[in-house]
């Protein structure tokens, strides 16, 4: 053999050994786990899926299909809440519109269970499915402000706080959430409350227009003019109405540092806080937010009951807005201060109870009533291993 030939075999070899799975091809990478995939379709129907098909999809996208050995599939199918430990049949790891078009086209020629996952925050688990199709959303991320139009252009996999970061170095925001690593698409679709809500509407409320890619495949526009109804379906309606690929949303011009942080009294003046939010809470002016919270540490440590605070009015008025907060005596956590927004954005993003497999559940009431205070503070059990 040739010294050049045995080289360039040699060298061919190694890298076979070496390359990372998810960069085969993706026969190869079928190969390596047996070929057809097996799969479920939306009504739970057990399916094999061809992989020929799966090879083409592959081909086809620019993103590219993850399978259950390959690399990144493990992280691509996690989602915020671990009690939710599923595993697609396939990822479609999609980086824009024409990919998405192409993974909902792949879905729904084989009725295949169908999951989309924007930034994994869906407390029931909505991000993710077994044995169906995950259509993952993370590569597909950009935010676009225009100051002078007040406007801002968000693709459909990003996160909140990009848009906060990039909407308030010019001095706007929108209301998004309450933890950057939100994802915008389940957020808005599912309506959007914000720390700055009171003052400037839900997400959906300065939302301009979408673009959506449809069960059917097609890419629409929709806004208060065209698709009408698509437009309001994806303005809080929830998943199924089709994919946002683009959100459009009007920007409100706020100074970049708010006065927020937590401020926490024992728990035995829960009642006493409870009834201050019942009483201060419609009264309060739109700059002031205040989300209740009541506390229990896990070991049995004393509990806390108080405020998560975020005033975005004038600063030299803020003393006055949370004096009848302040009335209600020494707290025994006060870090209420002046802090940029797009800090206090992130300060919860390591406390969400999601991320400790938590079970949530929410509802409407029309007021703080007497009998509820008394629910929520007779009602509440310390847990032995959790918060």
């Amino acid at each position: 053999m040739k010294r050049r030939t045995f080289v360039s075999s040699s060298f061919a070899a190694a890298m076979g050994a070496t390359i990372p799975v998810a960069w085969l091809p993706a026969r190869d990478r079928l190969a390596r786990q047996g070929g057809d995939v097996a799969a479920v379709t939306g009504d739970g129907r057990e399916i094999t899926l061809p992989a020929s098909s799966i090879m083409e999809l592959d081909s086809l996208m620019r993103g590219g299909v993850l399978l259950a050995q390959d690399d990144g599939y493990d992280e691509a199918r996690r989602v915020l809440n671990p009690s939710f430990d599923k595993y697609p049949a396939l990822i479609a790891q999609v980086t824009g519109t024409a990919d998405v078009r192409l993974a909902v086209d792949f879905a729904r020629e084989h009725s295949l269970l169908l999951a989309v996952k924007c930034g994994g925050h869906s407390a029931s688990g909505k991000s993710t499915c077994d044995r169906g199709m995950m259509i993952d959303l993370s590569r597909f991320r950009s935010v676009r402000v225009d100051p002078a139009a007040r406007r801002a252009w968000v693709t459909g996999g990003s996160l909140l706080g990009r848009l906060d970061h990039e909407a308030m170095s010019q001095g706007l925001v929108t209301p998004m959430g309450t933890v950057s690593h939100t994802g915008v698409g389940g957020l808005v679709t599912g309506g959007g409350f914000g720390r700055v809500a009171r003052k400037f509407g839900l997400a959906v409320d300065n939302l301009t227009a979408v673009d959506v890619v449809s069960a059917d495949g097609q890419f629409r526009r929709a806004n208060p003019e065209v698709h009408p109804d698509l437009f309001w379906g994806v303005r809080g309606g929830g998943g199924n109405f089709g994919i946002v690929t683009s959100f459009e949303f009007q920007l409100h011009p706020m100074q970049r540092r708010v006065v927020g942080g937590l401020m926490m009294f024992p728990i035995a003046r829960a009642r006493d806080v409870l009834q201050l939010y019942a009483d201060y809470g419609p009264e309060a002016p739109d700059e002031l937010a205040l989300d209740f919270g009541l506390l229990l540490p896990p070991g049995g440590a004393p509990g806390v009951a108080g405020f998560s605070v975020c005033y975005c009015g004038a600063q030299e008025e803020a003393d006055r807005v949370l004096a009848p907060v302040r009335q209600l005596g020494t707290p025994v956590m006060d870090n209420v201060q002046p802090i940029e927004y797009v800090d206090l954005q992130r300060s919860g993003d390591i406390d969400d109870p999601r991320a400790r497999a938590s079970y949530l559940k929410s509802g409407f009431i029309p007021a703080m009533s007497a009998d509820l205070i008394t629910a929520i503070v007779d009602g509440i059990e310390a847990h032995p291993s959790r918060s």
